[in-house]
């Protein structure tokens, strides 16, 4: 018991020193970006801060920058006083700028957009070594394929409605290739469509237009997606297809004794077609009392075999589940997108977020957003899981912070860029008081944005913390 709890302990330590690693790394690489830039285009750095608010520690370089750790882990800076007086945030300059010389507007431009640059060539670098080495996935989100519908979903309120999916006549191994018109690569998509989707109906219902591949022929169907779960999101109530490929068969069990052998893959069972393994327990739990008839390709060759479920007590619920000794195979597969795409499925996503959010028509708001909290608790479920997950994640956390300091909020570099231009439009400066006043409204509508959202985070984690709800599953739609 005591070297497992210690090399618990030990796993747990270097997920956090990881994730303050990888976190604390991607906000360095952007200030970095600024920092380089500046002393590129001549522009004074007076500051070079990892975090807002007063220094945990800081040394004075040789270079004449104060270098620092702050108290307040929500960001950095690089103070800057040619270019940007953003006293509220970074705390006063020092420096009597009418002492330094004037900066160009493509140098102001250059030092504004290198934060960014840097985290898309930091989160390229990564890609490169997620290419080379592989990304860990769940087998079943590689796929498009529907495995399973449940003939009910349960709604935010406890209670239980039709399978929207059943309804609009989706069937168990549709093959999936869009929704509402964007093409879909795995399961992950088409959740992430689902649940980030806009489309309503003319009568108001959630809407989602799925195209289908079925025997052949395409199909296109219309759905409308229900909302479920505490944190009431969209859903379709599908689950993905699951490889129904023998492992390995148990000693002594029903399947040993009708003849399965490992290799063989389960097609259907009493004439119904297979994709999930849910799909299969269900069913061999209603006719646990009878023979089953299984369906196995083997090799290029088609068998049937008839077995007889076992009911046994299960290990971790202890209720009785109606097994037969199959043992299939390991549900983690390794993928190798290239660089470009893991790179452009980021930037896509962040902006189908982005337009969610503005959507009226969506059900996305701040709530469903992650702060400083989410993003650290899922980079330490990351590093627990494999390294090469936390280094996929820290790809989309670079993403998503090129983008969103480009964005034209005061306080954000596409702000600072705003007011360059305006500057450079009208020929003189912009009012300071103005300037100061701006920042300070926005500085205080972002933290207070923040707080928000990291309320939200604890309630997730709260959640995360309890027993897993018995009920049945539907597909979980992507945070």
């Amino acid at each position: 018991m005591f070297p497992d709890t210690l090399s618990s302990f030990a796993s747990s330590l270097w997920s956090l020193v990881l994730v303050v690693l990888f976190f604390g790394g991607s906000i360095f690489v952007h200030e970095l970006g600024h920092y380089l830039a500046a002393r590129w285009r001549g522009v004074k750095v007076e500051r070079f801060s990892i975090g807002f608010g007063p220094a945990i520690f800081s040394w004075m370089g040789r270079d004449g920058v104060e270098y620092r750790l702050s108290w307040i882990p929500l960001g950095g800076y690089v103070l800057l006083p040619q270019l940007a007086d953003l006293g509220p945030v970074e705390g006063r300059s020092q420096v009597d700028v009418e002492t330094l010389p004037p900066i160009a507007y493509l140098s102001k431009m250059i030092v504004f957009v290198a934060g960014a640059l840097f985290n898309v060539l930091f989160a390229f670098g990564l890609a490169c070594v997620v290419w080379v080495a592989g990304q860990p996935t769940i087998a079943e989100w590689n796929t498009t394929q529907i495995g399973h519908l449940a003939p009910t979903i349960r709604l935010p309120d406890g209670s239980s409605a039709p399978n929207p999916a059943i309804e609009a006549g989706l069937r168990p191994g549709d093959i999936v290739r869009s929704i509402d018109g964007v093409e879909v690569k795995n399961f992950e998509d088409i959740i992430t469509n689902i649940f980030l989707g806009r489309e309503r109906a003319g009568d108001g219902r959630r809407q989602a237009v799925f195209v289908v591949e079925r025997a052949g022929r395409r199909l296109e169907l219309t759905v409308y997606p229900r909302l479920v779960g505490e944190e009431n999101v969209r859903s379709a109530g599908i689950e993905p297809s699951e490889d129904l490929t023998v492992e390995a068969v148990g000693p002594g069990t029903p399947a040993e004794a009708a003849g399965v052998k490992p290799g063989d893959r389960i097609v259907a069972v009493d004439g119904i077609p297979m994709f999930q393994r849910l799909a299969l327990s269900e069913h061999l739990a209603k006719h646990s009392q009878r023979a089953v008839d299984f369906l196995l390709h083997r090799g290029d060759s088609e068998l049937h075999l008839a077995i007889q479920p076992r009911l046994e007590t299960d290990e971790r619920s202890g209720a009785k589940v109606a097994r037969v000794g199959i043992r299939y195979r390991d549900s983690i597969i390794i993928i190798h997108p290239s660089p470009v795409t893991q790179i452009w499925d980021n930037v896509t996503g962040t902006f189908r977020t982005l337009g969610a959010l503005l959507s009226p028509n969506s059900d996305i708001g701040p709530s469903k957003l992650s702060g400083p909290i989410g993003i650290a608790r899922e980079l330490h479920r990351q590093a627990q899981w494999d390294f090469r997950r936390l280094l996929w994640f820290t790809i989309l956390i670079n993403v998503n912070l090129a983008i969103f300091n480009l964005l034209p909020i005061p306080v954000l570099d596409g702000g600072q860029m705003v007011f360059a231009s305006l500057a450079r439009i009208r020929g003189r400066a912009l009012p300071a008081n103005f300037i100061i006043t701006t920042q300070s409204v926005f500085m205080v509508l972002l933290l207070s944005m923040i707080l928000y959202v990291s309320f939200f985070d604890v309630a997730r984690m709260r959640r995360e913390s309890r027993p897993p709800d018995p009920a049945p599953r539907t597909a979980p739609a992507k945070p």
